[in-house]
């Protein structure tokens, strides 16, 4: 699994694209139809950022903000790190898992074409992966 190229492991169907404009509010809907944990924030056909259900909790609830007025420009994480559909899917695991986020976006000529979740590798063969790559880190 950890050989597979993005392309055949990403969330196409959990895609969701919004508006820096849109409202927290709209975009926990959009999220909650989709039983989607993150939503694409695009400006034209520009990636702009990433807004998470940690996101919701961390820069939303927790400091009292008003999840009808708060915008998503206003939480997002702004500029996030993506990927080529064509990496390899354990590459995007230990982005993940160095950066400690659970979604990396997916970019192809400048455009988003899916996410990719630390979700899609709920299996055994993750916790034996990490600890390789942690290995060869420490013997490089």
């Amino acid at each position: 699994m950890f050989d597979l190229p993005i392309r055949s492991v990403m969330e196409r169907k959990k895609l969701i694209i919004a508006k820096p404009q849109v409202s927290v509010s709209q975009a926990a809907r959009l999220m909650a139809t989709k039983n989607a944990g993150a939503v694409l924030v695009v400006e034209g056909h520009q990636l702009v950022g990433i807004f998470t259900e940690r996101d919701v909790v961390f820069r939303v609830i927790a400091p009292g903000l008003d999840p009808n007025k708060t915008l998503l420009s206003e939480v997002m994480t702004a500029n996030p790190k993506t990927l080529s559909p064509n990496e390899c899917y354990g590459h995007a695991l230990v982005i993940m898992q160095e950066n400690g986020f659970r979604h990396v976006p997916v970019v192809e000529d400048g455009h988003a074409i899916g996410i990719v979740s630390s979700r899609n590798a709920m299996d055994p063969d993750l916790e034996e992966f990490i600890a390789d790559q942690r290995r060869r880190e420490y013997y490089q």
